[in-house]
């Protein structure tokens, strides 16, 4: 009884600290989008975009509305994308993005994770070229014939369309067509809602790790994760656990 109570519990505040982080990651860009273009979402639609992943993502209301206010209120705090590559244990890579208001305290954070996890840091474009960078929108409501003519009529390229089993439509293509493809079909389908949408940070290949080398691994994404700055962390271990089903 004492021992599933401890496991209870530890899954307790690790589904809690998943929630801070997510809600600390939408507050900023949240308030980054809201400063950037105005915190009016019907006139800003970078800002409307984030707060509809927000709410699918089920962050609180407040938490979207005091990001808001802070830009109202006239903020004038300024977070930096930073992004580092690294490596991991057997062939592993690491592309860790952050949005950051301090650029030494988000270094004196990740830094160290990689050297407790037996991994290393890499230079800028190190790891990056073997992962690619893609927008994908995914939504049902139109079949491929008609989610061509929207691209075509909204003067939009994709590099692949495809219709899943379950009868959706899976668009990718260039981060720079994000928005403009979610236009093209919100042109020909005004009330849909996208299961998919984002941009994405692919590998172009995979490992697969075990024994020490995994251990090492989670070790590196656990520490990773307990990271203040940290945001978001693509890697190509194909058989590791995010730890996305709860």
């Amino acid at each position: 009884m004492g021992r599933a109570h401890e496991v209870r519990k530890a899954s307790m505040a690790a589904t809690a600290a998943k929630k801070t982080k997510i809600y600390s990651y939408y507050g900023k860009e949240i308030y980054q989008a809201a400063k950037s273009g105005g915190p009016d979402p019907d006139a800003n639609l970078s800002l409307r975009a984030i707060i509809n992943k927000a709410k699918k993502d089920q962050v609180p209301g407040h938490v979207i509305d005091n990001a808001i206010n802070r830009v109202k209120n006239g903020a004038t705090d300024n977070y930096e994308e930073l992004q580092f590559e690294g490596f991991g244990p057997n062939g592993s890579t690491l592309i860790v993005k952050c949005l950051t208001d301090n650029v030494n305290r988000t270094i004196s954070q990740v830094r160290p994770a990689f050297t407790k996890a037996h991994s290393k840091l890499g230079a800028e474009g190190s790891v990056s070229y073997l992962y690619n960078v893609q927008a994908v929108i995914q939504f049902k409501g139109l079949n491929e014939e008609e989610t061509l003519d929207a691209l075509i009529e909204g003067d939009v390229d994709a590099k692949d369309l495809e219709t899943l089993e379950d009868g959706s439509i899976r668009i990718t293509g260039e981060p720079t067509d994000y928005n403009a493809i979610k236009l093209a079909i919100q042109a020909k389908l005004p009330n849909v809602d996208f299961d998919v949408d984002e941009i994405q940070t692919v590998p172009t290949e995979t490992v697969e790790l075990e024994g020490e080398d995994m251990t090492l691994f989670e070790r590196l994404m656990n520490l990773l994760n307990d990271c203040e700055d940290v945001d978001q962390v693509y890697h190509n271990v194909s058989n590791y656990n995010d730890g996305e089903e709860e």
